[in-house]
């Protein structure tokens, strides 16, 4: 099972954590220090405010953020974000400075998440799919592509990092499904769920219900557009999938009260994956304690159900937020890698305190699930049966590793390791900031 929360940095998560690639430093002292537009340079710091603010986070600011690879860009590119101040608890406005992309937390704020990766295995070479925003990475997440189609014929799609449809047209499609039940068919090429029901292989995309965050033009506020099962959004993309529509499977996209009875009565799926609405996805400016919460509840209920002894889950989160990452992302084809990610495993195999420095992305998801459950079978138009023109088959690029490597199956497999969604702060981490 996946869940994808949203719009952290592994630096601004993990990147003091100890015996990762976290933010540089020597002699307990951060080494680096960013530009400001107005001089001088901005060094990482300790944020203990559990609303951020993060900046934009499209194409243009990835590319902008990365700088050629010098990684020096996420300061200036956050003065100009108009996600900066968007209330009394943001810490940049408590700082004085113009963005907080250079803070940090570590156990004082996210403990369960530190508890995670100390007693499983944290990712710490994780890369957004594409230098790009959240539907991207959710298209990528279930379909290794992004693309825009012309028609529902799987020929007329091409390639499209910035995502199919804008936030108008999203809300097109969700007045649609509110009016008539039903979805229109948008996506054309070929996602994981086509190759899982041909082989018979049980799958569940669960949502909160809610709202979705994102404001068209990096706006600080705009009206959200609402979130559920039933209705095609950013997080929410598998409606929208003709190969979805034409199998019969929509009645697999699911509440997320859905996942929480299968969990309980052992019934979960073979492949799932959980997606929060707003208020629990830790996006800015949502809180950071409601979202660890969100997920260490889901955790928790796999835990303590029938499941927990043959389950693997990968917590992520879809892309960077604007805030700071030190690793440049390793070129894969025209679309990617975008930048840095968090990356937790969680399961009774999983290795204990293990670190996995593999260059992974959430296309390694894909591949575990096809080696697991599909004898290796790839979205590869030249053996899935539904060939469309995608310039990579993304689970087979030379540079992405194998999520297999977590895991220990020879050792005795781990009881559950039940924790508080509301845990004490943890300790302050070595490094000053």
């Amino acid at each position: 099972m996946i869940i994808m929360q949203e719009n952290r940095s592994f630096d601004s998560y993990f990147g003091t954590y100890p015996g990762a690639d976290g933010i540089p430093s020597k002699n307990g002292r951060f080494t680096v220090c960013l530009p400001r537009p107005s001089g001088g340079c901005q060094a990482p710091f300790h944020d203990a405010f559990d609303a951020n603010s993060g900046a934009g986070h499209g194409h243009p600011d990835a590319i902008k953020d990365i700088n050629g690879g010098r990684m020096d860009g996420f300061v200036r590119q956050a003065t100009s974000s108009k996600r900066a101040c968007l209330g009394v608890q943001d810490p940049a406005c408590a700082h004085g400075l113009q963005s907080d992309v250079m803070g940090y937390h570590d156990a004082r704020e996210i403990p369960n998440y530190w508890t995670y990766a100390k007693d499983f295995v944290l990712n710490d070479r994780l890369f957004e799919p594409v230098t790009s925003w959240s539907l991207p990475q959710h298209l990528y997440m279930v379909s290794a592509w992004s693309a825009k189609c012309a028609s529902r014929l799987v020929s007329s799609c091409r390639n499209d990092i910035t995502g199919p449809y804008s936030l108008k047209e999203q809300q097109r499609f969700v007045d649609r499904a509110i009016a008539t039940g039903s979805a229109p068919v948008h996506d054309a090429w070929t996602d994981i769920t086509y190759l899982l029901h041909k082989q018979h292989v049980s799958w569940g995309y669960y949502v909160e219900t809610g709202k979705e965050p994102d404001c068209a033009n990096d706006a600080a506020t705009c009206t959200a557009p609402p979130q559920d099962y039933k209705t095609p959004g950013i997080w929410n993309p598998l409606p929208l999938f003709s190969d979805v529509q034409q199998d019969g499977q929509l009645k697999n996209v699911q509440p997320v009260e859905s996942f929480r009875a299968a969990a309980k009565a052992g019934k979960l799926p073979a492949v799932s994956w959980i997606t929060p609405a707003q208020v629990h996805s830790e996006h800015p400016p949502a809180g950071v304690h409601a979202g660890q919460a969100w997920v260490t509840n889901l955790v928790n209920d796999v835990m303590r159900g029938p499941d927990w002894s043959s389950t693997a889950i990968f917590v992520s989160w879809d892309d960077w937020g604007g805030f700071y990452d030190h690793v440049a992302p390793p070129a894969v084809d025209g679309n990617g890698y975008g930048l840095r990610v968090p990356g937790l495993v969680i399961s009774p195999y999983a290795k204990r305190g293990f670190i996995d420095h593999q260059t992974l992305s959430h296309d390694a998801y894909l591949k575990f699930i096809e080696d697991v459950f599909l004898n290796g079978q790839r979205l590869d138009p030249a053996t899935d049966g539904r060939p469309d023109p995608r310039p990579l088959v993304r689970e087979s690029a030379p540079q992405l590793g194998d999520l297999a490597n977590d895991f220990d199956f020879n050792q005795s497999p781990r009881a559950p390791e039940i924790l508080s969604p509301n845990p004490r702060p943890g300790p302050a981490s070595s490094i000053a900031g």
